[in-house]
């Protein structure tokens, strides 16, 4: 495969970042030593969207951005440095928006519009539910809230537009009920919307790309870009909400056979992808796991839990704690999505001679397979692989446990393995998009603010019950890497930055160290108004991205307090904020950090130490280990950050582009260390790789070897003799280069 990058560079558009400021970063970044940038999505967006996720049209790019025009230029620019560009693309969902043209040719002519097709909509549900209303609309309707004008109905500020042929008519009942649309309250959209949605984000609207003409339309500008030369991968947003993956992903392929395409998926435990899809890998998080569980110390996570326990009082083990998460979620985000999953599988049910199913028990059964299903989805079409028919057989043995009867869920376990009828298929299909769905709202939005024993393992891709690995198991995942398979350890989705992931990996280390920080914590005035449990998460937090300085870090993580605990959905929600806990959470963390900048803890100091040893360590692994290293844009000099919008604050490239050599500097050694992939590509595309870990965890070594030649990264962590310790040394031909030694204590 053609155009397999060095390294790629992410580059979030918006905020400020726009094709001239990013054609402005190209002696930069080509300095740096990368060969492609890897752009967040660039078309039409809502307006004043902060990400570009939310399209509106994909046939445009955003003149926010600069344009076609302003891309042109950005292309050609990039081209004369010989830096290529990827681009993130979003085939799964548009923005359920009046901004949308498509969606607002359907309003006007429902199931007519030649884009009805576009979107998924249930219309055998009746008119497109819009839950728009700030009040119930019987309510607004007696206010006097709605009027008529110009073929539009408005409310306040909004302008929903009538259906072409409405009859002029006073009757706004009437009128209302003569639409392709019914505009609702907004407290809706939990269990009464009629279109597929993004997760629980009603904002965003499926697309059937599963539909060649829909594929063909909303790919028009990407495939052009393509052809024009100007593009040379894609990563595919959210693979797994599609209706049929491999078949989007042949046609893509078909479309641009020699066009690398990389997707956003996440694979639990041992889940390789699929064979059958034409990509060349996914965007990396299982990559991010490994480095991070290479990097732990499992003795000091026994040790982690004991003190958790104790000082928290929470005994369950995460799986049960996950396995509530998804029941919460299904009572409540996607309620709407099991509503109509009971719906259809009454339909596929009909004229089964195994069960008879009502409603209630039909609710059972969906609930207990979905929770039961352990990976993000199987990928059933017209019938089950042998792996997903063995996958199913397990979710419908786990499921079945402390139901009362099974029959039902066995009925919907055997429409899923061999859907033989229309009913069965839509509803095996929609099955498999609400699962992944569920899993990553319960875990890496619900249980892993719940669970938090030791946050670097709460990450997206990972497993918080998992967070150490065998060399064996760690060897096994190395060989079956491939050279273009991309290697990332932050992105703007993780919890937390690949160097805050450091930081509290070095609690593992040093265990004792952080037990001392969190009695300190518990010991302040502030602690007596917080729950234990977060306490330590806010400790964890705190430290996750301190600077010395109380003042700069003390609104981040009240920040990102508030979005934790409305995460958590324990006391408080996004619908519903518990603000006292809230407050107190907020206190006790600005608190802990006067506390730190007064005293400047011991223990404090030892974390930071470690931190920055094994964040070099990280950086090594990372840019040597087989695949290829993806940098988010601010980290290759080091960047401490919590989940959005933390990790998407400005960046300071002109200070980045004017820093000198510093030896001691990260970005030094990410340039040494991409030069050095550059140098050695042939050699590092070929090389077989494996780690190694001493017994008494003296050592970590990742090795490189091809022929007589060989690379080895070296971790030393530290001891009573040994001072924390980076070392990479490359050996070729006979003659040894020093990539990196630091003692950073």
């Amino acid at each position: 495969m053609t155009n397999i990058p060095t390294a790629t560079y992410r580059i979030q558009m918006r905020d400020g970042v726009d094709f001239e400021r990013v054609t402005q970063l190209l002696p930069y970044l080509s300095d740096l030593g990368v060969s492609h940038l890897y752009l967040s999505p660039i078309f039409l967006a809502t307006t004043g969207s902060t990400h570009g996720y939310d399209i509106t049209d994909p046939t445009r790019i955003d003149p926010a951005l600069g344009g076609r025009d302003g891309f042109d230029r950005l292309a050609a620019a990039a081209r004369e440095r010989g830096l290529g560009i990827i681009l993130d693309i979003v085939p799964n969902h548009t923005a359920f928006t009046l901004e949308n043209p498509w969606l607002l040719d359907v309003l006007k002519q429902g199931q007519a519009s030649r884009y009805a097709r576009h979107f998924d909509i249930d219309w055998a549900a009746g008119p497109l539910v819009l839950p728009f209303l700030p009040e119930p609309f019987e309510k607004m309707l007696s206010d006097g809230a709605f009027r008529v004008a110009d073929g539009m109905w408005h409310f306040g500020d909004v302008a929903v537009p009538l259906a072409e042929d409405s009859p002029v008519t006073s009757d706004l009942r009437a009128l209302h009920d003569n639409q392709h649309w019914r505009l609702v309250h907004y407290a809706l959209e939990r269990d009464g919307i009629t279109h597929r949605r993004f997760f629980n984000v009603t904002s965003l609207i499926g697309m059937r790309v599963e539909d060649r003409a829909v594929f063909e339309d909303t790919h028009s500008l990407i495939f052009d870009l393509v052809r024009q030369g100007q593009v040379q991968g894609l990563r595919v947003d959210h693979i797994d909400g599609l209706a049929d993956p491999a078949t989007y992903l042949r046609w893509l392929n078909e479309a641009l056979p020699d066009t690398p395409v990389w997707v956003e998926k996440i694979l639990v435990g041992d889940e390789a992808l699929p064979p059958e899809w034409p990509t060349v890998g996914t965007t990396g998080y299982e990559a991010a796991r490994l480095i991070a569980q290479l990097l732990t110390d499992a003795a000091g996570i026994d040790r982690l839990d004991g003190f958790w326990r104790e000082a928290t009082g929470i005994s369950t083990e995460f799986r049960e704690e996950l396995r509530q998460a998804k029941l919460d979620v299904l009572d409540n985000e996607l309620a709407a999505e099991r509503r109509q999953l009971g719906d259809l599988a009454a339909l596929a049910a009909q004229g089964s001679a195994l069960a008879e199913p009502g409603p209630e028990s039909l609710r059972e059964a969906v609930t207990a397979l979905l929770v039961a299903t352990p990976r993000y989805r199987t990928y059933v079409t017209d019938s089950a692989s042998p792996e997903d028919q063995k996958l199913l057989h397990a979710i419908a043995e786990d499921a079945a446990q402390g139901l009362r009867d099974r029959a039902v869920l066995d009925l919907l376990a055997d429409l899923m393995a061999n859907p033989e009828s229309d009913a069965a298929r839509a509803f095996v299909r929609r099955f498999q998009q609400v699962s992944g769905a569920l899993l990553a709202k319960a875990q890496e939005d619900t249980a892993g603010f719940r669970w938090t024993r030791y946050l670097p393992a709460n990450e997206v891709g990972a497993e918080p019950d998992e967070p150490a690995v065998s060399a064996d198991h760690a060897n096994a995942f190395l060989a079956a890497r491939r050279a273009s398979d991309m290697t990332l350890v932050s992105t703007h989705d993780t919890k937390r930055s690949g160097d805050s992931r450091m930081r509290l990996v070095a609690i593992s280390h040093l265990p004792d160290d952080f037990h001392a920080l969190f009695q300190d914590a518990a010991a302040l005035p502030s602690a007596q108004d917080l729950e234990p449990r977060w306490q330590w998460y806010v400790v964890q937090a705190a430290l996750a991205v301190w600077d010395g300085q109380a003042e700069n870090t003390t609104d981040r993580v009240s920040q990102h307090i508030e979005k934790a605990m409305r995460e958590a959905k324990l006391t408080s929600f996004w619908t519903n904020p518990d603000e006292a806990a809230e407050n107190a959470a907020k206190t006790f963390a600005r608190e802990l950090m006067q506390q730190w900048q007064a005293r400047n803890p011991l223990a404090l100091q030892a974390l930071i130490h470690r931190g920055q040893a094994l964040s070099f360590a990280q950086l090594a692994i990372q840019m040597l280990m087989p695949g290829f290293p993806d940098i988010y844009r601010g980290d290759e000099n080091g960047l401490l950050a919590l989940t959005d919008p933390d990790n998407r604050l400005p960046v300071d490239w002109d200070a980045l582009a004017a820093q000198g050599d510093d030896p001691d500097a990260k970005l030094h050694w990410t340039r040494q260390l991409l030069a050095l992939r550059r140098d050695q590509a042939d050699f590092l595309e070929g090389a077989d790789a494996q780690v190694q870990v001493e017994d008494d965890g003296a050592a970590l070594r990742l090795i490189r070897s091809r022929q007589d030649r060989t690379m080895t990264v070296e971790f030393a962590p530290g001891g009573a003799h040994v001072p924390d310790a980076f070392l990479a040394r490359a050996f070729f031909d006979g003659s040894m280069v020093s990539v990196r030694t630091r003692n950073s204590r």
